[in-house]
């Protein structure tokens, strides 16, 4: 097994009996500067007219937004905690596969900024999310 399929395990094994469960979030990919992870759009996560319900976007981003700094980071040492999350609807979506990708647009010490962009099965953005991760020293 490779670092890559090693890290996906890990994260997709820490995610039993959370919230990320509930919804169905897996993680797919990830790389130097990113971290991909998906969400199967159906009744579960609709809201009451059938669309794509934003909390479930939202949790979504944030599940796919705090891991990133988190790989990022020296484990042993650091948490992640978010402190601010903002999101912009564009499209709504009915059924199928979202799919987010998390990349950090500033590292900084102590802080770090994140972007999420969440696209649909057919590639066209249906929301963009921003969370500011505090790391945290862990004592």
């Amino acid at each position: 097994m490779s670092k890559k399929e090693s890290i996906l395990e890990l994260l997709n094994n820490m995610c039993k009996n959370t919230l990320m469960e509930t919804l169905n979030i897996k993680y797919v990919d990830l790389g130097n500067d990113y971290l991909v992870a998906t969400m199967p759009v159906n009744y579960r996560v609709h809201q009451p007219d059938g669309i794509l319900n934003g909390g479930a976007t939202m949790a979504l981003a944030e599940s796919v937004g705090s891991p990133t700094s988190l790989l990022a980071i020296d484990r042993d040492k650091y948490s992640v905690r978010g402190i601010e999350f903002s999101a912009n609807h564009l499209r709504s979506v009915k059924s199928g596969v979202v799919t987010a990708t998390a990349k950090i647009i500033h590292k900084g010490k102590t802080i770090h900024l994140v972007e999420i962009k969440i696209e649909d099965d057919k590639n066209r953005m249906i929301s963009i999310c921003k969370i500011t991760n505090f790391i945290l020293e862990n004592k």
